[in-house]
């Protein structure tokens, strides 16, 4: 191993770093051997797809891996703490780390909800972290937490002092494991993923506010993402990982400009493209493919060709949506209303309503993909459950093929069903643990009694894994085999079994890796225009909704704000509402990401960094 640098300026510096993980089939080596330094003040984002290592990496530096299975087998982590001055991380025990765990180095993990207790309130969790690491007592703990709340600019933070996990949202959530993170005021900030599946808009503000913090406490941060439109507008130098090793590194703009690495061009082009309507979203194997040996080569065509060969023409869109609109709806949404009880008076009787989805309407055409965007909590999603009546609704009238869905009774929805399908947000929940990935494919089709025998169903559940990219081997393992990638494929699998004419896709995308979500993009594009499935796309993400999508709505406070092809309202939004929301995409272009660190070296300065 070389020489420890030690480098004044730095806060961090990371030396042939190994951590291994043993498993039943041998020794999975997560990380190999990286090195790599966190300069004082510095943001640094570490970037790859789920199993790069990147977060392993992040548990790695404050020792969070499980062990067993797990280890840090080599390497150095040394930490410039202001309290003790330098320090090997990884050759420290565990009650000895605790003192620099949390305090010194702090850690925002990417699921809120499964980090928060759900059984203590917000308040009493932030609370709890102050009173484990400083002096102080339960009084003055309270009032700093309430003042990080401030800080964080959660809204009402008394009334969030005394919620629990369940009654707050989601970037909420997030805001409170941030006041969490930096009330010790920590040297080293990790953040892990912290604003996937949020709003475009939280996700702004959640940046903005980690970059606020940032210049007001000169803590470093070390930034986890797989997204590199997030990079743009929060790194100062990005360090690409893949299968475990570091394979380009670099400051932001030399990374966006000039890509060296086949995967870093790949991870920059699959994102979807705001300027352009592309038939298909470019794929990592469009620049790289690999031997069986774990090497890999560059694959000849620039980006920019890679992509002109995907680009649809205006003519080519007018004509699909001329042809499109010439048909009978095969959907028709009437004056749609779903309210949910809020307040009960002293007698049950409900004194308020949420009014979740009010008064909305509108149609879907056979063989169209209408994207329905909006904010969390604007009614999208319960706005597709009511289609399907997986809600009730409180009022309005819903026709499928020109029947009414609304007034069906119950037999006669059954009976329907196997027509209207839904792909919900989050695969490891729709499938259930105990049930092989086959049987789960195979089980609908059981209840509807296709396909013949059992012999045809299991025939048409291999033709099935094959058609979403799964292997027919794959039929006997069960959901945790598997990546988030691969259980949304099977997800999708299972909608296809009772062969659907209408999906809605409920935010099926928005937690997977920018690369994996172009594959499940280009798939259910490529089965619409096998099969002429119609789809009702929901996502928070207006350039993953553009690329999806004929026509658009956008949704806010379960009303429609605007409707139209999704092309003219990203270019002429009519709405407040929806230029908000396309400000707040990361555009990832040069001229951004050179006014961002423009701004960033200004903060800097300003605060004597």
């Amino acid at each position: 191993m070389k020489p420890a640098l030690r480098n004044p300026d730095n806060i961090l510096e990371v030396e042939g770093l190994v951590t291994r993980f043993r498993t039943e089939t041998g020794t999975l080596t997560a990380v190999k051997g990286i090195s790599f330094e966190l300069k004082k003040g510095e943001t640094l984002a570490i970037v790859g797809e789920s199993g790069s290592g990147k977060s392993v990496t992040a548990l790695s530096i404050i020792n969070l891996i499980p062990n067993p299975p797990g280890e840090i087998a080599e390497g150095r982590i040394d930490f410039q703490s202001p309290a003790t001055g330098w320090i090997d991380l990884a050759r420290l025990r565990t009650d000895s780390l605790r003192r620099y765990r949390g305090k010194e180095i702090s850690m925002i993990f990417q699921e809120p909800m499964t980090s928060l207790n759900p059984v203590f309130t917000c308040g009493f969790q932030v609370m709890k972290a102050i009173l484990l690491h400083e002096k102080c007592d339960k009084a003055t703990a309270k009032a700093k937490t309430i003042d990080l709340f401030n800080q964080v600019k959660l809204p009402r933070p008394e009334a969030i002092f005394d919620a629990y996990p369940h009654e707050i949202s989601g970037g909420q959530k997030q805001r409170v494991m941030i006041a969490m993170a930096i009330s010790c005021n920590p040297s080293i900030l990790i953040a892990d993923e912290p604003t996937t599946a949020l709003d475009v808009t939280v996700q702004k503000t959640i940046l903005e506010l980690l970059q606020e913090l940032q210049q007001r406490n000169g803590m470093a941060i070390l930034f986890i993402t797989h997204d590199l439109g997030v990079v743009s507008e929060i790194a100062d130098r990005v360090l690409v990982m893949y299968k475990g090793n570091i394979v380009e590194s670099g400051t932001v703009e030399d990374i966006f400009r000039k890509p060296q690495h086949p995967y870093t061009k790949g991870l920059l082009a699959c994102r979807p493209r705001m300027d352009v309507r592309m038939k298909h979203l470019p794929v990592i194997a469009d620049f790289m493919r690999e031997s069986a040996d774990g090497q890999f080569e560059e694959i000849e065509g620039s980006v920019e060709k890679i992509v002109a060969s995907a680009v649809v023409s205006a003519s080519e869109f007018d004509a699909r949506q001329k042809t499109l609109q010439a048909q009978a709806p095969i959907l028709e949404v009437r004056n749609l209303k779903t309210y949910f009880p809020q307040r009960r008076g002293f007698l049950g009787g409900v004194k308020t309503y949420v009014h979740a989805v009010d008064d909305v309407s509108f149609a879907v055409y056979p063989g169209e993909t209408l994207g329905l965007v909006g904010e969390s909590g604007c009614g999208k999603t319960t706005l597709g459950r009511s289609i399907l009546r997986l809600v009730e609704p409180t009022s309005g009238e819903v026709f499928f093929e020109g029947k009414s869905i609304t007034g069906m009774s119950q037999s006669e929805l059954r009976l329907i069903r196997k027509d209207l399908q839904i792909i919900f947000q989050d695969p490891y929940s729709s499938l259930n643990p105990r049930i092989t990935i086959g049987n789960a494919i195979l089980e609908p089709m059981r209840v509807h009694g296709l396909h013949g025998n059992e012999k045809g169903r299991i025939e048409k559940t291999q033709e099935l894994l094959q058609k979403v990219n799964l292997l027919p081997e794959h039929f006997g393992r069960y959901p945790h085999e598997f990546s988030g990638g691969q259980r949304q494929r099977a997800c999708i699998a299972r909608a296809l079994a009772v062969e659907p004419k209408f999906i809605v896709c409920d935010e099926s995308v928005s937690a997977l890796d920018v690369s994996v979500q172009a594959q499940v993009l280009n798939l259910l594009v490529g089965l619409r225009e096998e099969f002429g499935f119609t789809y009702i796309f929901i996502s928070h993400d207006l350039s993953v909704v553009k690329f999806m999508s004929d026509r658009m709505v956008v949704m806010n406070k379960g009303k429609i704000e605007e409707i139209g092809l999704a092309d003219d309202i990203y270019a002429h939004p009519q709405q407040e509402y929806t230029r908000k929301l396309i400000q707040a995409i990361p555009k990832g272009d040069l001229a951004s990401i050179e006014r961002a660190t423009a701004a960033r070296k200004a903060s800097k300065s300003l605060s004597g960094q």
